[in-house]
């Protein structure tokens, strides 16, 4: 039977790689420009409650801790929470953190009440059902808040394929090659994410693709550039197509309508109707 990734036998590879690398870097500060936009959009008055859903060492909700926000850190390897739990004790972020040994799937048991802002980056690829869990993490948004997701793009795993000439592999539906550990297990599809998305009444706010040519770069033999203007036109082509749509990632978030706003609504247009008669 499949199970989902859980990182303890790789959890200081995993985050060095991650994080600790170019690639990481444009992952960055990409999705971190986003997310100001959406705590811009949240304007909230006092602390945000924030769920980081599978969130290994907590990269980009440390950011969010440290600009005063609450966040509760769930994650499957205990392994992983501890190398978190010392990031965020390094950085003097203890106050901010609830960290969590959970699968994300039992994640109502362990947060009191729907939260302002989930993030859950870097994880469907990993999991046996993503589209489920996704679905449930849904519930867990409270009216008004925002979910905040980056997958592993199945569209540019296939473009990866296809310049590489792996059209055999291709033919056979990409198996996950279990020499790569830290490949991802499986391409989301991004039509099914933004579909799961709106068909639970979301309104999606904005999409990203990460790293839209910096993965299919020759780097050994082609070019003349900087990693500095990789950076530069990696953020100046992210939100554009067909750029977006070829980013190794994508990160798309969306947000929960206010309930209140529907009896606003029909009111408004009771009144409207009535004036007309």
């Amino acid at each position: 039977m499949k199970k989902d990734r859980n990182f303890d036998d790789l959890a200081k590879k995993f985050a060095e790689n991650i994080y600790g690398t170019a690639k990481g870097q444009i992952r960055q500060t990409v999705v971190w420009q986003d997310i100001e936009y959406i705590l811009e959009q949240l304007n909230a008055a006092s602390p945000l409650q924030v769920l980081d859903a599978g969130g290994g060492i907590g990269q980009i909700s440390q950011k969010i801790a440290a600009l005063g926000h609450q966040v509760t850190l769930c994650d499957l390897s205990s392994e992983m929470l501890t190398l978190a739990e010392q990031e965020i004790a390094k950085n003097g972020l203890v106050e901010q953190y609830r960290l969590v040994h959970s699968p994300i799937q039992e994640i109502n048991e362990h947060i009191p009440a729907p939260v302002d802002l989930i993030l859950f980056h870097a994880v469907m690829e990993w999991l046996v059902d993503p589209i489920t869990t996704l679905m449930g993490l849904l519930d867990n948004v409270k009216p008004g808040g925002v979910i905040s997701v980056m997958f592993y793009n199945y569209n540019g795993l296939l473009f990866k394929n296809l310049i590489c000439g792996n059209l055999t592999h291709i033919e056979q539906g990409m198996p996950h090659r279990k020499r790569f550990k830290l490949q991802p297990q499986q391409g989301i599809k991004p039509d099914e994410v933004y579909q799961c998305l709106t068909e639970a009444g979301f309104d999606i706010m904005g999409k990203t693709g990460v790293r839209t040519f910096h993965d299919y770069m020759h780097h050994d033999r082609m070019g003349d550039y900087s990693f500095e203007q990789v950076l530069d036109m990696e953020q100046k082509l992210c939100r554009q197509e067909p750029f977006l749509s070829l980013g190794r990632y994508i990160h798309v978030y969306a947000r929960k309508p206010l309930t209140e706003a529907t009896p606003t609504l029909m009111a408004n247009l009771n009144h409207s109707n009535k004036d007309k008669g």
